[in-house]
């Protein structure tokens, strides 16, 4: 058994406690919580924290499988260009995948995520994670722009499925974006994912996926006439809006990732798909294009918001205090207490495991993370906060 207190415990279902007892089994159940306030007494035992201690980070959008693609990919290119070279590079570094992967899984966890989405093109992270520390939801992607080879992609998809089904994982199918499945390869995904836990699709991450779909122009088409037959028109839909109400699977939860430059009629119509949850990764959409999404409008349109990191293609790094830091930087309205709970019970509820992850409660096991060097007066993260996992 431990015990342990802060300047500040943020529960996230409860009240911000000022100097409260955590206690907390071996294999790190919360027992009990006691609000001190703020009047710590002389316990034996107890470790003090002069910083926040906060739940576990749940990790809503990651491929870790790319983190041997760590400093490989030009910044800035946006969207088109981190696809070129994304195509040209996945298949010719010569870096150890499971090694680069298993570094990535060590320092997501010593960062303080308890709980990740990740997303598998492959089964090349699968054993590790039978070993790590993190749990992870894992989503087996389906995309390929030839609507010729629907059948064949789908195929693909389902051998990664069955090896994680081998290796004990649990997973669910998705597709990569609206922009990157044509209509044949959507609907027979559906019809796979009737039963689908949990869904999530790359979403508005690019201006220019709006004119692809409208008449397939534009720096994204530029890109894919090198992965279709010449003269092959891409059988997509028409926008973005149809995509999520009629080619993705009704059932579960949707996770919209990115939506850098998604629109309030987007956000008004989208509010007829039942759990839907919007997921910010603001690093990754700096490092690719150099946009921040639209926080302020999707914070007053009242979404469900959580926070993800994307992958070391596109970020330096798979810290999730480094997403809140960045968007409490450009959105200073927004409080420390609204950031914790999109990145740990939000990020729970989308993932289906508030049971014990998410919130800091007795019964739960949501592991303990300090954030250190924040203003505590003002109750404010700093470029200097850093996270460390207690347990």
């Amino acid at each position: 058994m431990r015990l342990f207190s802060a300047q500040h415990v943020y529960t996230v279902t409860g009240p911000v406690l000022s100097r409260p007892v955590i206690k907390a089994d071996d294999d790190g159940t919360i027992i009990s919580i006691t609000d001190t306030g703020g009047n710590l007494p002389e316990l034996a035992n107890v470790e003090f924290y002069n910083g926040i201690i906060i739940p576990g980070f749940v990790n809503c959008h990651c491929h870790l499988e790319l983190s041997y693609l760590r400093n490989e990919i030009t910044p800035g290119t946006g969207l088109q260009g981190f696809l070129f070279e994304l195509n040209e590079k996945r298949f010719n570094i010569s870096r150890d995948r499971q090694k680069s992967a298993a570094e990535a899984d060590r320092e997501m966890a010593a960062g303080g995520v308890v709980l990740c989405a990740d997303i598998c093109n492959s089964p090349d992270t699968f054993g590790l994670k039978t070993r790590s520390t993190v749990r992870y939801s894992n989503l087996i992607e389906v995309f390929g722009i030839d609507h010729n080879r629907a059948s064949e992609r789908i195929k693909e998809a389902l051998a990664v499925a069955n090896a994680a089904s081998d290796t004990g994982l649990t997973w669910n199918m998705t597709p990569h974006s609206v922009y990157s499945l044509p209509v044949p390869l959507f609907r027979k995904l559906k019809d796979l994912c009737g039963s689908n836990s949990l869904s999530s699709i790359h979403f508005m991450e690019s201006e220019w996926e709006i004119p692809f779909l409208r008449n397939h122009s534009g720096p994204l088409m530029d890109t894919y006439r090198h992965y279709i037959p010449p003269g092959q028109k891409p059988l997509t839909v028409s926008d973005h809006v149809t995509a999520i109400l009629e080619e993705v699977t009704s059932s579960g939860n949707l996770i919209l990732v990115h939506n850098t430059f998604i629109t309030n009629e987007q956000i008004g119509a989208l509010k007829k798909r039942p759990g839907l949850f919007y997921c910010l990764c603001p690093e990754s959409n700096r490092y690719i294009a150099g946009k921040m999404p639209p926080v302020r409008l999707l914070y007053e349109e009242g979404c469900n918001i959580v926070i993800g990191t994307d992958s070391l293609a596109s970020n330096s790094r798979l810290d999730m205090l480094s997403e809140l830091k960045t968007i409490g930087a450009h959105f200073p309205e927004i409080n420390l207490e609204t950031l914790v709970r999109w990145a740990t019970f939000n990020g729970a509820l989308a993932l289906g495991e508030t049971s014990w992850a998410g919130s800091i409660e007795p019964g739960k096991r949501p592991g303990l993370v300090l954030i250190k060097n924040t203003d505590l007066v003002n109750r404010r993260l700093t470029s200097r906060s850093t996270a460390l996992r207690l347990i």
